[in-house]
Parts: C-alpha cells; sequence; structure tokens
C-alpha cells in the first residue's frame, strides 16, 4: 500500500481538553461510556442467538430463504454502519458528544422494542436497519474518552473499551440464548429496556466532555461521508499508516466471525456446546488484555512498542488455529492470538494525537469506517477460501486455510507498524 509522504512540518501532540480534572464527575461520566459500550456489545450480542430464528418463523420454516435473508439483514446492518459512523462523528465535533450519544442510546432503544414487537419481517427488517444507524455512536463515545483522557493513558482507556467489547462478546449470547428459549422475542425486549435505562442515566450523570470553543465551526458533509472521512487520514504519515494497520488487523478479525464455528465443527467434531465455551473463552482472554494488560504494557515500553509486540505474536495464535491437530492444541492458540489485541488500543492512542479536540469524532468515524470496510469484505474472504480448501477434487485439502491466511495478513501488518511509527518512539 502507498504511503503519502510525511509534511515539511511534523504536528506536535495536541494537547488535551480542559475536561479532565480529578474528581467524582468525571470519573462517572467515563463509566458512563464504558457502560454505554458494553450494554450495546450486551444488547447486540443477545439478539444474535434468537434472529435467524425469528426469521426463519417470519419465512414458514424456509432454513434455505432464511439463511441468505439472513445474510441481507447483516450486511445491511454492516453497510449502516459504515455510512453513519463518520456522520455522527462528524456531528459531536460540531454539536457535542453529549447530545450524539444520548440521542442514539434512547434511538436504540426504541428500535430494540419495535423488533420486539414486528408483525412482519419487513417491521423486523426496518428495524435492524435503524439499530445499524443508532449503534454507529461507538466513534461518538471514543470521542468522548479522548476528550477527557491525557494522552498518556488513552491507549489504557482504549484497552477497558475493548474489554467493554469482549464482555458483550461472551455474555450477550448466553443471556440470549436463556431468554430466548423462554420467548425469542423477550431478548429484544430486554435489550431495549437496558438502552432506555441506560439513557436515562445518562442525562443525569453526562456531562458535555467538549467545550463549545473546541468545537467545528460548520457541519461538512464533504467531512462527514466515509470517503471523506477516510481523507482525514492522509494529513499524516503516521495516520495513513496506522489506517492501513488496523485495516488488516480489523479484517483479520472476520476470519473469527466467519469461519470459527464451521472450522471446529469439521475440523475436530465439537459440539455446539464446545464451540460455546471456545468463543466465550476468546471473548475473556481478549477482554483481560484489554482491562489488565494494555495500560501497563503501554506505559513500560510506549504505544510504538506495544504494537509490535501485539502482532509479532498474535499472527503465532491464528497459525496454530490453522495448523493444530488436535482440538487442546487449538485452544492453545487462543492466549496467545489474544495478545494482538495490544494493538488496536496503542494505535488509535497514537492516532489521537495528530489530530485537534474537533477533529476527534471523525477520526474515530474514519477509524469505523475502516472496520465497516472489513466487515463487507471480510465475510466473502473468509468463506470463500474455508470452501474452496474443502472442494471435492481440490489439489490441497486445507481446513484451517482462512486462519493461514488471517496469519498471513496479520504478519504483513508487522512491517508496515514499524514503517508508520517510526518516529514516535524509539
Amino acid at each position: 500500500m502507498a504511503i503519502t509522504p510525511p509534511i515539511t512540518e511534523p504536528l506536535e501532540p495536541v494537547p488535551t481538553t480542559e475536561v479532565h480534572k480529578p474528581g467524582g464527575p468525571r470519573r462517572a461520566a467515563v463509566a458512563f461510556i464504558f457502560v454505554t459500550i458494553a450494554l450495546d456489545m450486551l444488547a447486540m450480542g443477545m439478539i444474535a442467538p434468537v434472529l435467524p430464528r425469528l426469521i426463519t418463523y417470519f419465512m414458514g420454516g424456509n432454513e434455505s430463504r432464511s439463511a441468505e435473508m439472513l445474510g441481507i439483514f447483516g450486511t445491511v446492518w454492516a453497510v449502516m454502519q459504515f455510512f453513519f459512523s463518520p456522520m455522527l462523528g462528524s456531528l459531536s465535533d460540531r454539536f457535542g458528544r453529549r447530545p450524539v450519544i444520548l440521542l442514539s442510546n434512547f434511538g436504540l432503544g426504541l428500535d430494540y422494542l419495535v423488533m420486539a414487537l414486528a408483525p412482519t419481517l419487513g417491521w423486523l427488517f426496518v428495524g435492524r436497519v435503524i439499530s445499524g444507524v443508532t449503534a454507529a455512536s461507538i466513534p461518538t463515545a471514543m470521542a468522548y474518552i479522548t476528550d477527557v483522557t491525557p494522552q498518556e493513558k488513552r491507549a489504557g482507556a482504549f484497552g477497558m473499551v475493548g474489554a467493554a467489547f469482549g464482555l458483550g462478546f461472551v455474555l450477550g449470547p448466553a443471556l440470549g440464548g436463556i431468554l430466548g428459549s423462554v420467548n425469542p422475542r423477550l431478548p429484544f425486549w430486554a435489550a431495549g429496556a437496558m438502552s432506555l435505562l441506560n439513557a436515562m442515566y445518562g442525562l443525569f450523570v453526562l456531562p458535555e466532555s467538549l467545550k463549545p470553543e473546541s468545537r467545528s465551526r460548520r457541519f461538512s458533509w464533504k467531512r462527514a461521508n466515509p470517503v471523506g472521512s477516510l481523507t482525514l487520514l492522509r494529513r499524516h504519515r503516521e495516520l495513513l499508516g496506522l489506517g492501513a494497520v488496523l485495516f488488516l488487523s480489523y479484517l483479520t478479525q472476520q476470519s473469527l466471525q466467519n469461519t470459527w464455528v464451521l472450522y471446529l465443527d469439521y475440523r475436530y467434531r465439537w459440539t455446539d456446546r464446545a464451540v460455546g465455551l471456545s468463543l466465550a473463552l476468546v471473548g475473556i482472554c481478549s477482554a483481560m488484555v484489554g482491562a489488565v494488560l494494555v495500560k501497563p504494557v503501554v506505559a513500560r515500553i510506549g504505544e510504538r512498542k506495544a504494537i509490535l509486540v501485539g502482532l509479532a505474536i498474535g499472527w503465532i495464535g491464528f497459525a496454530v488455529f490453522g495448523l493444530a491437530p488436535t482440538g487442546k492444541i487449538f485452544l492453545v492458540g487462543i492466549p496467545i492470538m489474544a495478545a494482538w489485541s495490544l494493538c488496536g488500543p496503542a494505535a488509535q492512542g497514537l492516532m489521537t494525537r495528530h489530530v485537534e479536540h474537533n477533529e476527534q469524532g471523525q477520526l474515530q468515524g474514519s477509524v469505523q469506517c475502516i472496520r465497516g470496510l472489513t466487515a463487507l469484505i471480510g465475510p466473502s474472504l473468509f468463506t470463500f477460501v474455508y470452501a474452496a480448501a474443502l472442494r471435492p477434487g481440490s489439489s490441497l485439502h486445507l481446513p484451517g486455510a482462512p486462519f493461514l491466511l488471517a496469519s498471513a495478513i496479520l504478519l504483513s501488518a508487522l512491517p508496515l507498524a514499524m514503517r508508520a511509527t517510526r518516529r514516535e518512539e524509539g
């Protein structure tokens, strides 16, 4: 990937806003943001086990057509995220973080209630589209954390966000499965109630983090669209390089989401329970790295080395997945792969240093756009590779091909990260 030459005058690190002061209000606000992200992930995880069943019900029990419709639901949700994440991020740069976050929480809660009441497949589809829009507030929440966190502590804060993602990844499907066994619509009711209660709580504890004098003078559609938001990365060599590293990292993640269950069922004949427990282990290990390791590791060796360590270890875990002859050896790869979770928070922490206060929302929107691109590319890429490796008559029967490809992609990000960050730290 070509990298634009550095600008002639290097950017000085942007000082943090005056919002981050010691005391209870700031801690309560940051805790609210973490809870918001965790609840968003929990709610999305809760409906994952029951959405296919509800679609199948509306499709009259036709499994084939239901699978196709589920794919359409997933693609449309990803498209909404791709287009609206930068828009909400830019809106927060202009009008502040608080109104965007609270409106998104209220909107998401009401949308889950609409889906719980949906009388037809069309209504359920509309609800899924709206949830893709309202759940696109993650960049704004990340920008809020940037506003209230000193530069040297941002990687640790982003690591906690990663832990919140992992928590939702582990608990959401389990809770959704329990509630869904009672009634397939019950997880939607629970998700809606949690989002609305969190929004009500935020009305009382969440102060604005972006001062009026630090906001954008006007809202620009040129910056708010996905392509426009990504142009921000071209301003500085490190931003573009780190954006490319995040793209490769998020693309690698798609191998877990799209081939994990198929691979374990085919290769090791694991039961649904065993597969579910293995996914829970992935979430727990990743959450532990984000919550426990990112902050001290970055404090000791800095963001640059944390990125390189995460990439240098993480790719080995994916290689273990693809080559493990037994299920026990496969499990060994999970904690090794989890070290890769050092990379994302450290990279985002570095990126926040090179943009102004009124561009943090746009920056986080561009990062979410990168994630959205991989969500559109990854499913087809890794499932096609998996299918090709198992196709009858194939010259190379290699079921672990998707994970080996993911390992190669993550390894290729290492020299790119070295080049993009060589001016940051020794």
